[in-house]
């Protein structure tokens, strides 16, 4: 680099720093968690049955000669992860938090998929919450929703969220007849995508010194 220049932020950053503030101002706790996963966090604690199909080789990595671990497939690993430990260090409802974070998932590349992603999820567990959703389905909510942005002629799928499945709180030991609460998890990768108008999500692991312009 010449003398007297200055890195930049990459685009994913810039988008999820912002994300992150943003939900730091409503009072999110930020919460991390790790990117090789066991079984039970990334799939069981989550309410997924043993024959869903994200489970198998097409849409998960699995870890050689390390059994029942996997690159995880979401950042829903960490929500588990928080619930436990606030249950085993004597804390409970209500929480608020928010899980930036890397993704995997074993499918083939094209201008608006990755094998490797970002993703910013937020989970809110309190006594009295009122929502309006759209129907979709994902294992560890009931009811649950999705969003998606159009792009051009096409649309993205952006945002899965919905309220917190009773098993997945009781995997985690707080009671689903006292609490409930809701989660969202959200592609960042398209949502850089939209923000500064980049064409093909393959742009943004290529390493190309351009995107410092954004």
């Amino acid at each position: 680099m010449e003398e007297g220049r200055k890195g930049k932020e990459h685009p994913l950053m810039l988008a999820m720093n912002e994300a992150v503030s943003i939900f730091r101002d409503l009072g999110f706790e930020v919460a991390l968690g790790p990117e090789m996963e066991d079984d039970w966090h990334n799939f069981g604690a989550l309410n997924f049955p043993d024959n869903h199909p994200a489970r198998d080789m097409q849409d998960t990595f699995f870890i050689k000669g390390k059994d029942g671990m996997v690159l995880r497939t979401h950042t829903s690993n960490t929500q588990i992860r928080y619930m436990e430990e606030l249950v085993k260090s004597g804390g409970k409802p209500p929480f608020a938090i928010v899980v930036p974070g890397k993704v995997f998932r074993n499918e083939s590349t094209d201008a608006g998929h990755e094998m490797q992603f970002y993703q910013i999820e937020g989970l809110m567990i309190g006594t009295d919450i009122s929502v309006r959703l759209r129907p979709s389905f994902f294992p560890f909510v009931e009811p649950g929703f999705e969003i998606d942005l159009k792009k051009g002629e096409k649309w993205f799928e952006l945002l899965g969220a919905g309220m917190v499945h009773p098993n997945v709180l009781k995997n985690c030991g707080i009671d689903g007849a006292k609490y409930q609460g809701f989660a969202f998890g959200v592609g960042l990768d398209r949502l850089t995508m939209m923000k500064y108008k980049i064409p093909d999500i393959r742009v943004l692991y290529q390493g190309d010194l351009r995107l410092n312009q954004f």
